[in-house]
Formats: structure tokens, C-alpha cells, sequence
């Protein structure tokens, strides 16, 4: 719920004043996670090429009064500012989306979803099965990360190769993977099926967990500072225009 609100608030503002509590929320919330900044900005180096192409466009293609131009390109005062403004609100939104993941198990986000979500089944939504498929997803990233690089490797082996040659050449030269790598994707997600229908698995009704999830005060003092934060950035935004 945290995370959202804090997603929510970035796309609310439109105004630098707007990330300033929005930096200090963020860094507040690094330094309460205890996790290393330096772990946190060099997961960003996978992000470096959208980043990089966001900003480029924004750059580029935004009209305005224009500033430098060559070619058919042209760099305009608006331009500048909307890709500072984009740079900024992707950089918040990607630390502020790990802070949840290095600091939550796969078995407690699924458990908050399913509970956070309890009142959809009312409508029948079904939230247990979601937040399942949610769970093995997760689960499942590393092991197909694992296996592609077993079937890349053996390829390398057998004379495939995976760098020479342009982007292009190199996207052509991933497909010989996908074969295996859809078998191998099927292979375990028809083995865990057959394994938890051995084991009785009949969806949510009536299923109790090890380590239920249970709110505390620490979880109402939270709510009210995200809700406190939340109702700054719709101040500013609506008193500096």
C-alpha cells in the first residue's frame, strides 16, 4: 500500500517543489530499510538504456521555444524541462518500487496482496488464486534465469553465437532459445500441477497459514505518515500551479 501511494504521489506532481518531500520521504524510508544506498543505485544500471531513451525523447521530441538545433532535431527550453522532470519521477519510481523488494519476501508481498485484496471476494474475484500465480511467478524468475543460461552455455558449446553482429543480428540469434526454453517453462509448470493436486491443493477455502499476517500499532503509525505525505503532495499541487 506504501509503494502505491508513493507511485501515486509521483504522477500527482507536476512541479519540482513536489519531489522535494517526495526526496525526503524516499530517503527516510532508505535509511529506515537499513539497506546499502550503493546496493540500491547499482540496480539501477539495468534500467540506464529506458532511463537514457525516456530522457532523449522527451529531449528531443517535445515542442517549445527552441534552444539548439541541427539537423532535423531540435532541443527546446520545454524539452529540457520535461525530460529533468521524467529522469527525476523514473528515478524516484524505480528506487522507491526496490525498497519494497529487497526489504519483502515473495511470501509476505503475496500474503499482503491476499489479504489487502480479501474484500474482492465478495465479488468473486479470486484473490487466493491470484495471489498464487503471483507467488510462483516470483518463484519461477530465477530458476528460468538459471535455466537459460544452462541452454545458452550449451549452445556456446556447439558453436552458437550470442555476441558478435549488431542488435539485430544478436535479437535473431536469441530466438534459437526460446524453443527450450518454452519446453522446459512447461515441463516444470506440468510437474508442480501434478505435484499439488498429489497433494490435495483445492484453491483457498478454508486454508489456514503458518505465519498469518496481523496489524500492529507500528502498521497504523505507517498508514498515517503515508497518509500525511500523500495529503502534501496534493497541497502543493493544487496551491502552486
Amino acid at each position: 500500500m506504501g509503494t502505491l501511494i508513493f507511485l501515486v504521489s509521483l504522477f500527482i506532481t507536476k512541479n519540482y517543489i513536489g519531489y522535494i518531500p517526495a526526496l525526503i520521504f524516499l530517503a527516510a524510508v532508505v535509511k529506515i530499510s537499513k539497506v546499502p544506498f550503493k546496493f540500491i543505485v547499482k540496480g539501477m544500471k539495468a534500467i540506464v538504456f529506458l532511463l537514457s531513451l525516456s530522457v532523449l525523447c522527451n529531449l528531443f521530441l517535445t515542442p517549445g521555444e527552441p534552444l539548439v538545433s541541427f539537423w532535423k532535431l531540435s532541443i527546446s527550453r520545454e524539452g529540457i524541462k520535461t525530460a529533468v522532470f521524467m529522469a527525476i519521477r523514473l528515478t524516484f519510481l524505480i528506487i522507491g518500487s526496490s525498497i519494497m523488494t529487497l526489504t519483502t519476501t515473495p511470501n509476505q508481498l503475496t500474503d499482503g496482496l491476499e489479504k489487502g485484496l480479501g474484500f474482492m471476494k465478495v465479488i468473486k474475484v479470486p484473490v487466493h488464486e491470484i495471489a498464487m500465480m503471483m507467488s510462483i511467478a516470483l518463484r519461477f524468475i530465477p530458476i528460468l534465469t538459471e535455466e537459460t543460461d544452462k541452454i545458452m552455455k550449451a549452445q556456446m558449446a556447439r558453436g552458437a553465437d550470442f555476441e558478435s553482429g549488431n542488435i539485430i543480428k544478436k535479437i535473431k540469434s536469441l530466438i534459437p532459445l526460446l524453443v527450450p526454453l518454452f519446453i522446459s517453462a512447461f515441463r516444470r509448470a506440468n510437474d508442480l500441477a501434478m505435484a499439488m493436486e498429489a497433494r490435495g491443493y483445492r484453491g483457498g477455502d478454508g486454508r489456514t497459514k503458518m505465519k498469518p499476517l496481523k496489524y500492529h500499532g507500528n502498521d497504523a503509525v505507517a498508514y498515517i505518515i503515508l497518509l500525511l505525505y500523500l495529503a502534501v503532495i496534493i497541497a502543493l499541487r493544487v496551491l502552486i500551479k
